[in-house]
């Protein structure tokens, strides 16, 4: 029998509120699938969110969104099983289960500089690091040492370090919040969104007021 060496499968795990979806969320997505070298990259609209402090769009307004904004990105694939899940929405969870799903498989995290400076909130953080590899988008001037010591130095558990790697990616000054706004005084959010998603947004009537 051979023992010869066993090649896992990269996959990336990008969640977010995606409140719309926008152009920087898209480049973040592609520069994970070229710079980590991904197989298959899964998008996952969060279902309820137990940090956020407004309430979301509907889950299947959000879903569509996605799906419109990552249809045409190659490797890939708009994910809805946090939408589906009763109660919060942990990243734990959803980890567990795609380990489970891909035994072959080697898991990388993707998010921005804003979600790693926050990560020692997460929900079973030390879970997290062993399931995966915590891959960090900084914008302009990466800085993937600060936010990794940050992230070390508020774990319960000093002894799991996590493994991060840095993803670069450019100046890109879009916020969903901003969208938000700029659709709710009515200014188009055209420069900021794909078509498809600036036409799902007027056409469904969202985001009326700024929140």
């Amino acid at each position: 029998m051979s023992s010869g060496h066993v090649t896992l499968t990269r996959l990336g795990v990008y969640g977010g509120a995606f409140d719309p979806p926008h152009l920087a969320h898209r480049a973040l997505a592609q520069a994970a699938v070229e710079q980590l070298k991904l197989d298959s990259l899964l998008i996952l609209p969060t279902g309820q969110a137990w940090h956020k402090d407004r309430a979301l769009t509907p889950a299947h307004h959000r879903l569509a969104m996605t799906r419109l904004a990552f249809h045409d990105l190659p490797k890939s694939r708009v994910d809805d099983r946090e939408t589906r899940r009763a109660g919060p929405t942990y990243t734990v969870d959803t980890l567990r289960e795609l380990a489970q799903e891909n035994p072959a498989a080697q898991l990388f995290l993707v998010m921005g500089a804003d979600q790693a400076k926050s990560l020692h909130t997460w929900h079973e953080i030390e879970a997290i690091y062993r399931l995966a590899i915590i891959a960090v988008a900084e914008r302009d001037a990466p800085d993937l040492p600060l936010t990794q010591s940050q992230a070390r130095s508020q774990a319960k558990d000093p002894a799991i370090q996590g493994d991060f790697r840095a993803i670069v990616l450019p100046l890109l000054p879009h916020s969903a919040t901003d969208i938000r706004t700029r659709v709710a005084s009515g200014q188009s959010p055209d420069a900021l969104v794909c078509a498809a998603v600036a036409s799902y947004i007027q056409k469904n009537h969202l985001y009326p007021t700024a929140r």
